[in-house]
Formats: C-alpha cells, sequence, structure tokens
C-alpha cells in the first residue's frame, strides 16, 4: 500500500511540473574558454612547454581536435564562435583597429553585430538558460552593442582589443583607458586585479546568483596571452631557462614534437622562417636574455590561465554541475607578432608607467611581447602568425569535453562556425527565431558522439577573409593570399595533407586545381559579402593611421582649445611688440 501511494504522489508531482521545466532539468551546462593568441602546439597537451594539467585533463577526457580552424583575428573569430555565422555577415569581417576609411560602415564592416545576428546566449536564454560572460568582448561598443544587448544575463566585459592585466589602464594609444562594463554599465576593477584571476572570481560569482537549478552558458574571454604578456613572477620563473636557445631551436623542437604526436605526417616538411625575421645568433647576450625572459613570461601566463580554470572546474565539482557541463577551450587565432620595439612607442609607454625591460619582467608596469620571431616559431609546425591566412594564423587548439562526448582525438577538419551549431543540437534548441541570419557552420555531434568521421566532404569549400588575407580549403588542398607586410599579395597552392607547413607552391603544378580554388574563392566572398581592400593595404600601416586619428579626435577639445589660447597669446605678443615699436616712434 505505501508503495503505491508513494508511486502515485510521484506521478502527480510529475503531471504538476511544467514540461519545459522537465526538459531544462536535463539540459547540459555549457563553459566556452577562449584563449587570446594561444598556438596549436602551447598547450601542453599539444606538446607545449607550459604547464596545463587541467586543460590537458578536459582533453583527455573529452576530443581533442587536431584540424581546427580560426579566423586570423580576434573579433572576427569571437564573433563567428559565438554565432556560428561567417564574420562578413556578422557585421565583424575585421577588427576597427587595421579597417581602412574605406570600409567604415559598410554592411558586414559595422564593427558590431548586425540586425539578425543571434548569439549563442540570445538562443538559449528562452530555453531557461542562465547566460554569464566574463572578459573580452570585442564585439560592438555602441548602445545595445555589449553582451547584456546581445543575450547576456550578467557579463563583466572589456570592450577593447586587450587591456593591462594587472592594472585598469589601456594597453595601446587606440583607447583613452581600459573599458570594462558590468551589464551594460562603466565598471572598475579591484586593487588586487590580475585578468585570469578576476574573469574566473567574477564568472563564479555569476554562476552562484539566482536560480542555480537552471542550466546555464558561461563564457570566458580570457586575456592571456595577449600583449602586454604578464603573469605573476611565481608562473615565470618556471620557464626561465626553457627558451634560452632561441626561436630557431623552438621551431624546430616543435615541429619534431608535432611529428611525435601526429600533428603533422613524419617527414613532413620544415617551414622556414621569414626571411625578415632577425637570426637568435646575431643579438647580443642581454638581448636573447630579454627575449627568453618575454617567452618564460608567455608560458607563465598561459600556466597562471590553466591554473584559474581548474580553480572554475573545482567549483562546478562542488556544486555539482560538473559532470552535466560541457567544456569548449579554443583560441581566437595564432601567436601575436606584435612589439613595442618602435622608439615612437617609446614616449606613451612612459607616460602610461610601461617598461619594456627585464626588471620584475610580467609583473605590474612591464608590457611583455614575444615578437614576430618567437611567434613564428610558436606556430611551428605552421607558417606566420596571427593577421596572417597561413596555418599559423588559423590553425589552433579545440577541446570539447563533457557529457555526450566520446574520448579520443578528432582529425577531422573544422572550423570556428562549428561550435554554436553544435552546442545548439546538444541543447536542443530548435530553429532559430523569425529574421535570425541563417547559420553557416555545421553541427560537430556526429564526430563528438563517434557517429562520423568528418562533417566535411572532400570537395565542400570553405573560405576565410580578414582584411584581405584570405584562404580557401577544399579537401587537401587550400589556396593562400597574404598581404604586407609579412605577405607579397600573390595567391599560392599547397596540398596540406603532405605539406602542412606550407613549404611547396603547387599553383604551377596543378593549374586545374588552382583555378577551381580561386572560383571557388570568388564565390564565397560574392556570397559573404567581402570588400577588397585598397591598394597597398598595410596593416601595420593602418593601425598606425587608426591610432593617430583616435588619438587626435580624443584629444581634439584639448588641442582646440590650446590653440586659441596661443593664438590669443601670439596676438597679445603682437600687439604687445606693435605698441612698443609705436612708442618707440613717437620718442624718436
Amino acid at each position: 500500500m505505501r508503495r503505491r501511494l508513494f508511486a502515485a504522489l510521484t506521478i502527480l508531482v510529475a503531471a504538476a511540473v511544467p514540461v519545459s521545466a522537465q526538459a531544462q532539468s536535463q539540459k547540459p551546462n555549457f563553459v566556452v574558454m577562449v584563449i587570446d593568441d594561444a598556438a596549436l602546439m602551447d598547450l601542453g597537451i599539444y606538446g607545449g612547454e607550459a604547464a596545463t594539467p587541467n586543460i590537458d585533463a578536459l582533453a583527455t577526457s573529452g576530443a581533442m581536435f587536431t584540424q581546427y580552424r580560426s579566423s586570423p583575428l580576434c573579433s572576427p573569430s569571437r564573433a563567428m564562435l559565438l554565432t556560428g555565422v561567417d564574420n562578413h555577415r556578422t557585421g565583424i569581417s575585421t577588427i576597427p583597429e587595421v579597417l581602412p576609411p574605406e570600409h567604415v560602415g559598410k554592411p558586414g564592416y559595422t564593427m558590431r553585430l548586425e540586425p539578425g545576428v543571434t548569439t549563442l546566449a540570445a538562443r538559449l536564454k528562452p530555453l531557461g538558460y542562465r547566460t554569464l560572460m566574463t572578459g573580452k568582448w570585442h564585439l560592438g561598443s555602441g548602445k545595445g552593442d555589449l553582451p547584456d544587448g546581445h543575450g547576456f544575463d550578467r557579463s563583466f566585459a572589456l570592450d577593447a582589443s586587450g587591456a593591462d592585466n594587472w592594472e585598469d589602464k589601456s594597453y595601446m594609444p587606440f583607447y583613452a583607458d581600459a573599458p570594462w562594463y558590468e551589464d551594460g554599465k562603466p565598471a572598475s576593477l579591484p586593487e588586487d586585479f590580475y585578468s585570469s584571476t578576476f574573469i574566473v572570481d567574477k564568472m563564479i560569482d555569476y554562476m552562484d546568483e539566482g536560480d542555480t537549478s537552471a542550466p546555464f552558458l558561461a563564457y570566458l574571454g580570457f586575456q592571456a596571452l595577449h600583449i602586454p604578456v604578464q603573469a605573476p613572477p611565481e608562473f615565470t620563473a618556471n620557464y626561465l631557462e626553457t627558451y634560452r636557445d632561441g626561436w630557431e631551436a623552438l621551431q624546430t623542437r616543435r615541429w619534431q614534437r608535432a611529428q611525435e604526436l601526429g600533428l603533422v605526417p613524419a617527414g613532413a616538411a620544415q617551414p622556414a622562417l621569414h626571411p625578415n625575421l632577425r637570426k637568435w645568433d646575431d643579438l647580443s647576450e642581454d638581448q636573447q636574455r630579454l627575449f627568453a625572459a618575454r617567452m618564460a613570461v608567455n608560458a607563465g601566463m598561459l600556466e597562471a590561465m590553466d591554473h584559474h580554470v581548474g580553480r572554475l572546474i573545482q567549483h562546478l565539482k562542488e556544486t555539482g554541475d560538473y559532470e552535466n557541463t560541457v567544456f569548449v577551450i579554443t583560441s581566437d587565432n595564432g601567436p601575436e607578432p606584435s612589439t613595442a620595439e618602435d622608439p615612437r612607442f617609446g614616449p606613451w609607454l612612459a607616460a602610461n608607467g610601461y617598461h619594456i625591460g627585464l626588471e620584475r619582467i610580467g609583473e605590474k608596469g612591464s608590457y611583455g611581447f614575444i615578437g614576430p620571431e618567437f611567434a613564428s616559431a610558436a606556430s611551428s609546425p605552421s607558417y606566420l602568425f596571427k593577421f596572417y591566412v597561413s596555418e599559423g594564423g588559423l590553425r589552433v587548439p579545440l577541446i570539447m569535453s563533457g557529457p555526450g562526448i566520446s574520448p579520443g582525438r578528432v582529425d577531422a577538419f573544422a572550423i570556428v562556425t562549428d561550435v554554436a551549431p553544435t552546442l545548439l543540437e546538444m541543447a536542443d534548441a530548435g530553429p532559430a527565431p523569425e529574421g535570425s541570419i541563417s547559420i553557416d557552420g555545421r553541427s560537430l555531434l556526429p564526430l563528438l558522439s563517434g557517429d562520423a568521421t568528418h562533417v566535411y566532404a572532400p570537395d565542400d569549400a570553405i573560405g576565410i577573409e580578414v582584411s584581405g588575407n584570405a584562404a580557401l580549403y577544399r579537401g587537401p588542398w587550400k589556396i593562400v593570399r597574404n598581404l604586407q607586410p609579412w605577405g607579397d599579395g600573390n595567391w599560392r597552392l599547397f596540398n596540406l595533407e603532405n605539406d602542412p607547413g606550407e613549404t611547396q607552391d603547387l599553383s604551377a603544378d596543378h593549374p586545374e586545381v588552382f583555378e577551381q580554388l580561386q572560383a571557388d574563392y570568388a564565390a564565397y566572398a560574392d556570397r559573404v559579402g567581402v570588400l577588397e581592400v585598397p591598394a597597398g593595404y598595410n596593416s601595420v600601416a593602418q593601425v598606425e593611421k587608426n591610432m593617430t586619428a583616435a588619438v587626435l579626435k580624443r584629444n581634439m577639445p584639448k588641442i582646440i582649445t590650446f590653440g586659441i589660447i596661443g593664438l590669443l597669446l601670439l596676438g597679445g605678443l603682437i600687439w604687445l611688440i606693435i605698441k612698443v615699436l609705436r612708442s618707440r616712434k613717437k620718442e624718436a
């Protein structure tokens, strides 16, 4: 009798619970973590020098992708990651820092998520998800363009390409300050701020708010490893001797390790370092020590980030959410080549309390960077780095772990637009709201469940373009065009199956393949709305122009005020001189 009564009560309670609430309790949580500017082999599990045990554990228990591609720049990648839509169709074709005036305000180049572009947060929120975001945003600055305008319930967001990791201040003249916002309103940072610590702390705070029984989307945009490269000294100390033999040695080590791990075929050609890069042996001993230390900070910054990822994982285990959480860990693009060595940059650095020397390197006031040489070495077994569509700019890590994901390596091609549709299918999100821009990516769920070996067929053409640098994949083939200053604007053809380092241009040997891929790229560019960059476009030169324009615009009131005061003083001085001369003339 008691058993029957209990069963009856159970049925009545189940009937009283709304169907949506029952379904909600079964939906997985999502934690999406973006590393800024990490190379394919930076993480320990991919063969890197930095200790990343927490991320490595997720990779071991989940899917570790070896042929995943992103875009070569941060904002386009993040727009595609959060929407599943090609960067041009999101409105964020590139970043404001390199945007030529000819493209300003054009469709696809508004530097904001345009109408109809729907984020993961906006899709998951109606399903009962709590939508949370901390860290770098950089997807629009106007009214309604911050995370709270795109489906996030709670957010503490940096609306810039980067910022200092220790203080509430800008990292480049393009920005007057570090624009942090909480839930769309200007916010300040705590006194004990360190970016990776804070980004995780704030996310844990948000997770513990409200109805903690509801599923959540947690999006964390880490500042590691973006410039300025900064890390607590206890992490940097682990790598002070690791890079003392220089960038050529690092590139060779990673290339050899990549073969051992099967990231490239055994015997694959090692890509040459760009001829304009410095030789390690041409540096003085002091310069070598400084650059090795900068790279040590880079590794320390990654280990520090992994340490705080571990705190987040531990929190989820303590709350009981871990087993029902899907983790996504990736990088927005390859390693950062930019430096602060230009003497014209010196006065700004000094005025903002920065130094680029060895003293207390990586700590508060230190402006760290690894430069193009170590960036090129770090991208091994690939060629070039961030900004460019050679494999060093595009081929980055992707780890997905959690319920329903079979452990193991995934060697099938995948691209950044595939992440959003994968998570939406996991959440059983259903069709997009009416008026939404269609998704370009494909769900990776067949790969993650082990039901398929690929989601792209050999004849599928997948294009990428950012600021004139363009590429297209089709089966084993890839065409590439890189512009100045590290490219020459010419198209090249590579077979990545046996030449992943893009060492041998096969355009003359396979003209029919070359022509087919160029036609495929033209169709892609027309479909998504690519605008050709102006003749002679150079991204580095454009950054300098845009920074100068931003500084002048920001300081124009002061310039006008000082100009008027200067004219008044000059006028007064002229009047005084004339008065004195007239007085002397009368006396004479």
